[in-house]
Parts: C-alpha cells; structure tokens; sequence
C-alpha cells in the first residue's frame, strides 16, 4: 500500500473521515480505549462507515509508524451511487447492463474483471462494501486503468441493491454452474445486471433467490469449474454478442 493511500493514528483518521475523503478500509484494534477513540468509533458510527476489528499484530504487520491502534486506507478510487448511475445510462438511450461481484476477493480477479467490463460495455459495477476485494494499486495495475473509467458502487447491501435495479426495470441473471439454462439460450436484449460469484462460495443463497433466471456456461472438460475472470468474461460477451446482433 502507497504510503499516500495510509493514514494512521486516531486524530490523522478522524481528520480524513471528517475531509470527505473516500475510505477503503479501517483497522480499529481490539479493545481500543481512550476518550479519542470513542471520538473515532462514534464518528464512524455517524457516518456509517464500516471498520474491522483486528489484534494489534495485524496493525502492525500494516504498518511500523505509531499507528496508536488505528490504519487508515485511502481509497484510490471515487465510488459512484448507482442511484445516480443508472437514470444517467437511461437518459441517454442506453439500455443498461449492470455487473453484480458477490464474494470476488481476489484483487487480480477483480482488476481482470473490471477490465474486461469497460471492454465490453458494461454502465457499472456493484460490489459489497464487505466481503470483496480490496481496490489498491494491485487492482488498478490489474484493470489497466479501467477502475478510472468504469464507475464502481459499493453498497452495503447487495440484495437491496438488486431491489432498486428490479424496481427500476433490470431483469437480474445469475452465472453459475447451478443454473438450469445455458448462458447463449437466454436473452440480453433487456436492461440488464449480470450476477457472479466468488470461485470458493459461489453466489449467496439470498442473491440467487433475488434472479430472474439463472444460467450456467457449458462445460465440456473434467474440470467442474472456470476461473472467474474467465467466466465472467465470456458471460459479459454472450450479452454483447446478441445486443449486437440486435443493432
């Protein structure tokens, strides 16, 4: 991690919450006490930022500097509202096509995938605000820049995410090897958001609950599995395929 991405210390962390900048990650050590640091734990409160309680062998593995039980991660990204996103996507004529990540942690996955999203057209992509992938210099190397391009929603709930595309006319499918249906015999004409899961876990039990169809990509070898960069590249291009057709 660039050491202009970290902050640390109570009162450096409570100055970046308050300046607007945006937050990665925060480390609060376990236990932490000290009338600054219920200052710094009721003002993430207040802004509902989320943090992770770790030991203070973590923090200092983060870092060897005086941290006082509190890393800071700078975002090296602006996330964007989805919200704000899409009405933006329908005024000028574009038929969305969304990209849900449930679970992708790998951060070489995720700047892959990112990438290949901006190469095939996709308006943006939504991730939980926990459980993926950390956005660093590794991720942005990884995209070849696409997390400037592309914009990126983190939400604190992915099912309520998916609630507001559906309200606002998204069909949601669900990629997985689960699915009934083979990816190329569905249709992608429609305003879209395209579900992928992690490799390990695959997509949650309440995300796929939330699909309007779900499909699977053919495989014909012994191995039961694709990487997921790989998966989602092919399922990203499936979707462009027949949207060209179209046109």
């Amino acid at each position: 991690m660039a050491i202009d991405q970290m902050v640390f210390g109570i009162r450096p962390v409570i100055e970046a919450l308050n300046s607007g900048k945006e937050i990665e990650r925060i480390f609060v050590q376990k236990g932490l006490q000290g009338e600054n640091a219920q200052v710094l734990l009721q003002l993430l409160k207040q802004k509902r930022v989320s943090y992770q309680l770790v030991p203070i062998d973590k923090l200092n593995r983060v870092t060897r500097k005086n941290h006082q039980g509190v890393v800071c991660l700078i975002s090296p990204i602006t996330y964007s509202s989805i919200e704000d996103v899409l009405p933006f996507v329908y005024e000028k004529g574009e038929t969305p096509f969304i990209l849900i990540l449930d679970g992708i942690t790998d951060v070489r996955n995720f700047g892959a995938i990112t990438r290949t999203a901006e190469c095939a057209g996709v308006h943006a992509i939504i991730i939980p605000e926990k459980g993926g992938a950390q956005i660093n210099s590794d991720a942005i190397k990884t995209s070849a820049g696409a997390l400037h391009k592309i914009p990126i929603c983190r939400v604190q709930s992915l099912v309520k995410a998916i609630e507001f595309l559906k309200g606002s006319g998204l069909k949601i499918v669900a990629c997985t090897e689960k699915g009934n249906k083979e990816i190329h015999y569905l249709k992608y004409n429609d305003p879209l958001a395209l579900i992928m899961g992690s490799e390990k876990d695959g997509i949650s039990d309440p995300l796929l609950r939330t699909a309007d169809e779900i499909a699977s990509i053919p495989i014909k070898g012994e191995i039961g599995s694709l990487n997921v960069s790989v998966a989602t590249g092919i399922a990203l291009y499936e979707v462009l395929r027949q949207r060209d057709q179209r046109n």
